[in-house]
């Protein structure tokens, strides 16, 4: 990635198509290309890429990658090696790409269109050390599916089930890798279920609360194939202090 400071006002407009904008993300002057009239990303991205731990020298694997943002935040705050986004909507795939272009990333970030439910044909099974993901929340029984596509798919198990993602992550994961995954606290018993069931143990859980006092709004967690039985739970990370503002950890932590 480039060392010189980038200026949006140098940006060839060829880069933007209709209704686009570049974002600053506040984190070794890297950006991302966004639609907000498509899907922008949100917290849940952000709190992922704070919470997964990737080592010098690994490979990861984002399945669901949308328009990139977390292959571009690790790449911009780890070490790893390479880091490839899956995303189905050729769209998100191409701002993705572009976003990549954008940060000089080429040589550590690739973007694939393609479907998460032939992952591991495409890429063969036992591929990488990590993978993480920020899947649909939704399936057919929760909340009403929005009318855009895009949002739909983002949003619901449109395209892939919960059970499709775990899944395909175990298959995708080296013996002794890690999936980190951030969801909401309603379906923690199917996720933890599933990832029992494709020899995904659960180590780490922590629960996000938008307030002290209130119900949490995010799990993250953390599986290991072929791990030991031991979870440990975190304390919770608060998102808001009581003058609605960000708690010291968020913005310490994560840049807010």
């Amino acid at each position: 990635m480039s060392d010189e400071p980038f200026n949006k006002r140098t940006v060839n407009s060829d880069i933007l198509s209709d209704g686009e904008r570049i974002d600053d993300l506040q984190i070794n002057n890297c950006y991302i290309i966004q639609n907000p009239e498509k899907f922008c990303f949100g917290m849940d991205a952000v709190l992922l890429s704070g919470f997964a731990r990737i080592k010098k020298g690994e490979t990861v694997l984002d399945i669901g990658t949308g328009t990139g943002i977390l292959p571009i935040l690790l790449a911009a705050k780890t070490e790893g090696r390479s880091f490839t986004g899956l995303e189905i909507q050729a769209e998100s795939a191409d701002m993705a790409r572009r976003s990549v272009s954008l940060n000089k990333m080429q040589d550590r970030i690739d973007i694939v269109t393609g479907d998460i439910r032939e992952a591991d044909a495409i890429f063969g099974a036992a591929s990488y050390d990590v993978v993480v993901t920020n899947p649909p929340y939704m399936n057919e029984n929760h909340g009403i599916v929005n009318p855009d596509a895009p949002k739909a798919i983002a949003r619901h198990e449109i395209m892939c089930s919960l059970e499709d993602v775990v899944g395909q992550a175990a298959r995708l994961l080296k013996v002794n890798g890690r999936l980190y995954m951030v969801h909401r606290p309603f379906r923690l018993v199917d996720i933890i279920e599933l990832m029992v069931k494709y020899r995904l143990e659960p180590k780490r859980l922590r629960m996000v609360y938008p307030y002290a006092g209130k119900e949490p709004s995010m799990v993250l967690i953390e599986g290991v194939k072929g791990g030991r039985r031991r979870l440990a739970v975190e304390k919770p990370l608060i998102i808001y202090n009581d003058d609605r503002e960000y708690t010291e950890e968020i913005k310490r932590d994560y840049g807010f």
